[in-house]
Parts: structure tokens; sequence; C-alpha cells
């Protein structure tokens, strides 16, 4: 689509806009919402089988720590439980890790709905500018938005995290009477009073940002007047492309019309300004068929090639102008017209009779 530089844009976006947009991978999106939705759900999780992962912890660190009496450090053994602990991370975190993938996907589903863009996906050379790509990342206004999000987020979770972590500093020093069971399940407890509060934080951030992001949206998406009316031709076409292509449709179909004179019964006239052509089969046609009309010009053409090509003119004002006034090229003629069609057409079959007559004669 053409730009419209210098032009304000007031205009709601179309739907034929928001389409190509959703095409591109340009949508309203909150990232804050998948970012709460994930946190929220994995805190929640963890929540859950917190019991399940203490215990788990607790007897791998049991059992690590009487293993190292007597363990010998060698590069065999430090492979091992890199391994050891590798497979024992991912089997007690495996519920929270699906939970989490499941839950990111249906954030992204819930707010733009489900549909494959190949276009976002497709790559751009001009992505890979280094120019363009240093000037999107430092000098945008999505970026300077982003950076601010994240500063005042980093200021805040500061000082959640100052005030609650200088209060546990104070709580830890009761930890040498705990046994690792109850250290674990303290830290454990610790970290969900951080966590539910930074959730909190995350919640009102993600809200404004939705909003936000929902209104930023639908004023990038708005179109100027012009940028309407040149989208409005794309859709349904030119105006003078629409008029030239009625004209040349108009043009074949007169000219299948001339081409179906000679075939004709008889043209009926009113004499000079119109003439209607019909054509009459009794094995397989209901009705006498328009084959051809005109006004005028036209008339006048029509009648000049029923001539030539022996056609039978019949002067009728009334029923002509009936005709071209019911009845499109291809029509059947109405039923109330029937009486006064089968007439003329009974005439000209009775005169074309005596003329074949005389001929033999």
């Amino acid at each position: 689509m053409a730009e419209f530089d210098g032009q304000e844009k007031t205009e709601d976006p179309t739907s034929k806009k928001l389409n190509d947009a959703r095409e591109k991978g340009q949508v309203a999106k909150s990232m804050e919402i998948n970012s709460l939705a994930v946190f929220g759900i994995g805190l929640i999780l963890i929540y859950i089988t917190k019991s399940f992962i203490g215990e788990k912890l607790a007897d791998f660190t049991i059992d690590i720590f009487k293993s190292s009496i007597n363990l010998e450090i060698t590069k065999t053994v430090l492979q091992t439980y890199a391994i050891k602990w590798v497979l024992f991370f991912f089997t007690i975190m495996l519920p929270v890790l699906f939970g989490i993938t499941i839950v990111a996907f249906i954030s992204n589903v819930a707010q733009i709905g489900f549909r494959f863009t190949p276009k976002a996906l497709s790559l751009k050379l001009s992505r890979f500018n280094p120019v363009s790509g240093f000037k999107r990342i430092f000098f945008s206004s999505h970026s300077f938005l982003e950076l601010t999000k994240s500063l005042v987020k980093l200021l805040i979770i500061s000082l959640f995290t100052y005030f609650i972590i200088s209060k546990l500093i104070e709580d830890t020093t009761n930890l040498i009477d705990l046994s690792i069971e109850e250290t674990v399940t303290f830290m454990l407890e610790s970290a969900f009073t951080l966590i539910w509060k930074i959730v909190l934080f995350f919640t009102l951030i993600a809200a404004v940002d939705f909003i936000y992001q929902k209104y930023k949206f639908k004023k990038d998406m708005m179109m100027t007047k012009e940028e309407v009316k040149e989208e409005l031709k794309q859709t349904d076409g030119d105006p003078q492309i629409k008029s030239r292509i009625r004209k040349q449709m108009m043009i074949a179909a007169r000219s299948r019309m001339m081409k179906d004179i000679p075939t004709a019964d008889v043209v009926i006239t009113n004499p000079t300004h119109v003439a209607v052509a019909l054509k009459y089969d009794m094995n397989k046609d209901a009705a006498p068929k328009v084959v051809a009309k005109g006004l005028d010009e036209l008339a006048q053409r029509i009648k000049k090639i029923a001539t030539d090509n022996n056609v039978s003119l019949y002067e009728d004002v009334e029923l002509a102008r009936a005709l071209y006034k019911s009845c499109e090229v291809g029509d059947f003629i109405p039923a109330k017209l029937f009486k006064a069609v089968a007439q003329i057409l009974a005439y000209i079959i009775q005169l074309k009779k005596l003329k074949k007559q005389k001929s033999i004669i």
C-alpha cells in the first residue's frame, strides 16, 4: 500500500489491514502476560510439589555428603555425578517444566488466538543489516519503552528483595540448630515469601502492559483517508478499470447478440426506436426467447442484420416496448405476452409458407 506522509491517521483499521498485519505476526500481545503466566503457574506447581522436591533434594544431598567421605575426586567421578545431577534435576522438575510449556502456549493463544503465519517466520535480509539492527535496538521508541519497563521492574524487585532478604538474614542464624530437611524447608518457604510478592507486582505490570499494548496496536494500525481509499481500490478494483472491464464485457455480449440475430424467427419493432429479436424452437423451448434487443442506433443495426439474413420484421409499437422493458437477452418472454407473440409467429410462419409455395409455382 502506498504511504501517505503528513496525513493524519483518523480512520479505524480495516479488516484487511488487520488480517495482513496478523499474517506478518503483528498482533496486540503483551509479553508481560506470558511472563506472569509462566512465573505464576511455575510457582504454583513448585508449591504443590515442594514436599516431593524438598524430600528428593534432601536425599540427594545426604547421599552426596555420605559418599564424599571416602570419595576420590577424579574426572570420571565428576562426570558421573554431573550426569546424576542432571538426571535428578529433570526428574524432579519435569512436571513443572511440562506445565510451564503448556501454560506458555495457552497464554499466547488466549491473547491472539491460534493461527500459523509463515510470513512471520520468513527470512528477510533487512533483519541482518547491522546498521538498521543497531538503530532498532538502541534508538527506537519500542526499545526505550522496554528498557524503561525493565528498569522499573528491576528497581521494585530489588527493593522487595532487599527488605525481605534483610529479614531472612536474621532468621538464618537459627539454621545451625535445624536438620537438613528443616533447612531445605526453610529455604523453600523463604523463597516463596519473596516470589509471591514479586508475582503480585508482575500482575499489576501485566495488566497495565496488556491495556497499553491493545491501545498502541490500535493506534499503530490507524489509517489515513487516502489509505482507506487505496485499499478499497485494491480490494474492489479501481473504478476506472472496472468501468473499462464492464465496457469490454458489454461489447463482447453485444457481439454475441449480433451473431444470434440471423437465427431469429422475427424482429419486432416500434418501428424506429426499438427492436427485439425473438427465436422459438418448438422442440426445445417452452416459450419464445429474446436473442437480441436494442434502442435507436442499435435497433437500426438489429433490423439491418435481420433484413440481410431474411429475418422477418414486424411492427408493433406496444409489444416492442413491452418486450424491451420486461426481457433481457436470453430470457423467455413473460406469460402475459404469449398470446400476442404467438399470433405474430403464426403469421410469420404462414407468410413463409406462402412465399415458399409461390417460389415452387
